[in-house]
């Protein structure tokens, strides 16, 4: 099946999806913040501009879009059109996450990864921000 948008029109919505301020990202930070934890946000001075810092317990949280980062998901999939641009696009996504990641591990920092998906209904929401408490402390 072909895009049912032209090219023109896919690359002007593909330009408006932001890297930041998500519906996810927001969701972690207010649950972070009423539990007393305190963070920066979007730092840019580190390896893929973590979303989510807390300096006091060396931990950095990544909160990635299923889509964008290639989780393996039913949000996860790719489209079926131009798929080797896409292939290659979120091939190198994912490459680019390992490395940021073992390079903040290498630095004996905690990292955590909260994907799209596990944050997208109540009761999942829930579980894993519960979890999220545990691996932090």
């Amino acid at each position: 099946m072909s895009d049912i948008y032209s090219k023109s029109k896919r690359s002007e919505i593909m330009s408006h999806i932001s890297g930041k301020e998500t519906k996810p990202e927001i969701i972690v930070r207010k649950f972070l913040f009423a539990n007393g934890f305190r963070f920066r946000k979007n730092v840019i001075n580190l390896p893929g501009k973590p979303d989510i810092v807390l300096p006091k317990y060396k931990t950095i949280i990544f909160i990635h879009g299923c889509f964008w980062h290639g989780h393996t998901c039913k949000r996860g999939v790719l489209p079926t059109t131009n798929v080797e641009f896409w292939k290659t696009k979120i091939g190198e996504n994912i490459e680019r996450d390992k490395r940021n990641i073992a390079e903040f591990e290498k630095n004996d920092w905690l990292v955590i990864v909260i994907w799209q998906c596990e944050i997208k209904n109540i009761k999942l929401q829930k579980e894993r921000l519960e979890k999220l408490l545990l691996e932090i402390k």
